[in-house]
């Protein structure tokens, strides 16, 4: 029988799965997202990539229905199938390092959201704030907890934004997407192509690649984006299985990959 990935009706779903988009839709505002923005994205915290992989070995993601395998499996799974389709050295290397954002639970806190224990600040399916929440998100039941859905200043279609005005003008719900990505924008050393950074920011955005949702925010441009996001996604999804790797016998091939795009020293988070 086919795998069905994303399966969130399904009864043998754990309750920790709901209970973790109640908290992340109740809690994740405008402003919330405003204060990590100011809290994580320092860069002070200096650390290698592969010593980052290696702390995933100790996170799993407690918002995936599908998998309750350390994180860094579920990264070294995606790697490899876009490594046995031929895809490019970059390409790879976003597989492997797609979620390494999550390593912000290092230095995270439950309050935040952000911990081994409190994981709605971290994981899951992102949505728009300072907007209305569409009924696209997993769970939409738990859309009117948000207190922005209350402010008339956040709760209409457009919120704060501009008709057309752009993904890259939005404020997404904070998590290891936007975490990865401005920390790699900020790393000088940072040689992925505009197409692997834009597969590490919106990965997680489902509820815009997958439930088509916010057209009226897209622009040209997010046309080639939703292409590139769909062609990452069969990798981020589809690779899902029981097998595991052992993280040291891949890492003589990936690591020379990593230091070609991004440079030999540490990055800072």
């Amino acid at each position: 029988m086919e795998k069905v990935f994303r399966n969130y009706e399904d009864t043998d779903v754990n309750a920790a799965v709901r209970e973790h988009y109640r908290k992340m839709r109740k809690r994740q505002t405008y402003d919330y997202v405003q204060r990590m923005h100011g809290k994580y994205l320092k860069y002070d915290k200096p650390m290698h990539l592969w010593e980052a992989m290696t702390h995933l070995n100790d996170l799993i993601d407690v918002s995936d229905p599908d998998l309750d395998l350390p994180n860094v499996q579920h990264l070294i799974q995606s790697a490899e199938a876009i490594r046995e389709d031929k895809r490019p050295d970059w390409m790879q290397l976003v597989g492997l390092i797609h979620d390494l954002g999550k390593v912000m639970f290092l230095w995270g806190s439950d309050e935040d959201g952000t911990s081994q224990d409190e994981q709605w600040g971290m994981v899951g399916d992102v949505f728009v704030v300072g907007c209305a929440i569409p009924d696209s998100c997993v769970y939409p039941e738990f859309n009117q907890l948000n207190p922005d859905m209350s402010d008339p200043r956040y709760n209409s279609e457009l919120g704060i934004y501009e008709k057309h005005c752009g993904l890259d003008k939005l404020n997404l719900a904070w998590g290891h997407d936007e975490y990865l990505f401005q920390v790699l924008r900020n790393h000088k050393e940072n040689q992925i192509p505009e197409q692997g950074m834009v597969m590490i920011r919106y990965h997680s955005f489902y509820p815009w690649h997958s439930g088509g949702s916010y057209a009226h925010f897209l622009c040209d441009k997010d046309k080639d984006y939703l292409e590139w996001i769909r062609d990452f996604n069969k990798y981020d999804l589809y690779t899902k299985c029981t097998k595991t790797y052992d993280l040291d016998e891949i890492k003589d091939y990936y690591l020379p990959i990593a230091e070609k795009y991004l440079g030999k020293g540490p990055i800072y988070w």
